[in-house]
């Protein structure tokens, strides 16, 4: 076994650990489980950003060209942003859906054919790397949207119906999950209007023209418009609560179709093949 898959192993491994963790924490009440889940959590994020370096190297440029790669880095993604919203929140129970998320992405990652190829020339561009990032960073933004505004619709639901099993006790309050919604709408909304305004420049060098209508192009723009109307209702007609959860979870399920539907049903300019033919 060779260095870059000892280190990918090893992430997965570290965050199946964190998500234990953190499910201890949640489910049997010990807060000290949840701080180990988080110093775990950094170290595998450490580690596995290592092996996109090791990558890197070997592949000459911006590994994220594969379906293996594209998952292990949404999982990055997504535990470095969680615990960077961890230092403003300590929501350690968003680490219970972080953390198993992550470890599900890998896992993903895992079952994916793993080489690591030389990078097609249309990619050797600093643009694609800036792109991939504000993409990635975007999408894992709006997972954490996604996760809280899950928990916001339990929370609800068992407040109206005063039905409190053992879980309203472990989510945090309704303010406290809506705060989350919003900051991770406010941060992911210019995070992917970055991530396709940086797109459109490189799709310029590489194909001659800023926007083709692609399908994966359309579809990023169907989702952004999604979440371009819940910020615009949450700043102008003071939308929040249950129904930025409920458009939090829509604009989330339509993200998905377009990174991993897209590419894997309608085809197009933006396809794992593409990338690496």
């Amino acid at each position: 076994m060779n260095i870059l898959s000892v280190l990918f192993y090893a992430a997965l491994v570290i965050y199946f650990l964190a998500s234990t963790f953190y499910l201890v924490d949640m489910i049997g009440k010990k807060p000290q489980a949840g701080k180990i889940g988080r110093w775990i959590l950094v170290v595998g994020v450490v580690l596995h950003a290592a092996s996109f370096g090791v990558r890197h190297a070997t592949a000459g440029g911006t590994p994220v060209t594969t379906l293996h790669e594209s998952l292990s880095f949404f999982a990055w993604c997504l535990v470095l942003l969680y615990l960077l919203l961890d230092l403003r929140f300590r929501m350690t129970v968003m680490g219970a859906f972080a953390a198993p998320l992550a470890f599900l992405l890998m896992l993903g990652s895992a079952l994916s054919p793993d080489m690591v190829v030389q990078l097609n020339p249309m990619l050797r561009s600093w643009l694609f790397p800036v792109h991939i990032a504000f993409a990635f960073l975007g999408n894992a933004t709006f997972a954490l949207a996604f996760g809280a505004g899950v928990m916001y619709l339990v929370q609800d639901r068992m407040l109206k119906s005063k039905r409190f099993t053992g879980i309203y006790q472990l989510l945090p309050s309704l303010d406290s999950l809506d705060k989350v919604n919003y900051t991770c709408l406010s941060v992911g909304f210019p995070l992917m209007t970055l991530g396709i305004i940086s797109g459109a420049f490189w799709a310029n060098t590489v194909w001659g023209t800023y926007w083709s209508w692609d399908p994966k192009e359309t579809w990023a723009l169907i989702t952004w418009f999604l979440y371009a109307g819940l910020l615009h209702g949450r700043l102008t007609v003071g939308w929040r609560g249950r129904k930025a959860a409920i458009f939090a979870i829509i604009g989330f399920l339509f993200l998905l179709f377009t990174y991993l539907g897209v590419n894997l049903l309608l085809g197009g300019q933006h396809t794992f093949d593409a990338f690496t033919n």
